[in-house]
């Protein structure tokens, strides 16, 4: 049975899973910790160990992947949103190996998540441009054509009023505003219909820690694009930085 370790970083949480590469569904219990507060790369790189450790997978020479908030160029991270300005232009996939005393493979987390779904989810056998939206702390977005990545779009940091749209529009902003679900959708509403002029998708995938409560927003939404939740939710990103470990 072919395995592999996804880790998924993100602004609020660390979460990881053994995974089942044939099925694309966890063979261990979900681990999750709080991010560290800053989430500078030492700190991060110590907690990820840490979780590693918790799942009994340390020493494991299980192939890791690692998805994270930011760009990521052959092996650099590019941007820094909702993290430590720190991984700015910062060699993170060389840090965490020498970290982790390990190979590892570190990609975008919206894209992990995106690649999930295309091979394990609700884009599987997909005609055409799936754009998967992450919806948590920020906005991550993942365009698959056919099934293939087209890696580190930013969806996210549309422009706004001068602002990254995601401000204005992640479920971060529901939280924080005390929005309710037909408010907070009425700017989903502005995000999609853009994004829909822009691209012409075939079919939207909304993920992150909203895609638990499909039922209270996607019916509020008027697109031409169908738009689904996310098959594997939160865990997407676990399942596609394992997948993309072994690519």
């Amino acid at each position: 049975m072919a395995q592999a370790i996804g880790v998924d970083i993100g602004g609020t949480g660390i979460k990881a899973g053994i995974v089942n590469l044939s099925t694309g569904t966890l063979d261990s219990d979900r681990v999750r910790v709080p991010t560290p507060e800053g989430a500078h790369p030492a700190d991060v790189v110590e907690t990820v160990r840490g979780v590693l450790d918790t799942l009994g997978v340390a020493e494991s020479t299980l192939p890791l992947g690692v998805a994270f908030p930011a760009i990521v160029k052959y092996g650099r991270t590019l941007s820094a949103a909702n993290i430590s300005k720190e991984w700015v232009d910062f060699e993170a996939e060389k840090f965490f190996e020498d970290g982790l005393g390990r190979s590892i493979t570190f990609v975008n987390d919206a894209d992990a998540a995106g690649v999930a779904e295309a091979r394990h989810g609700a884009a599987r056998d997909a005609r055409g441009l799936t754009i998967m939206t992450t919806l948590g702390t920020g906005i991550g977005s993942a365009f698959l054509y056919n099934g293939v990545l087209v890696p580190n779009t930013e969806l996210g940091h549309l422009n706004r009023d001068g602002e990254s749209i995601e401000r204005w529009t992640a479920y971060s902003a529901m939280e924080r505003e005390s929005l309710s679900w037909e408010e907070w959708s009425a700017r989903l509403q502005e995000f999609y219909s853009h994004v829909e002029f822009l691209f012409s998708p075939d079919l939207f995938v909304v993920g992150g820690g909203v895609s638990k409560h499909p039922e209270k927003f996607l019916p509020l939404l008027d697109l031409r694009t169908p738009i689904v939740s996310a098959v594997h939710r939160n865990a997407s990103g676990i399942i596609g930085a394992a997948a993309l470990s072994v690519d």
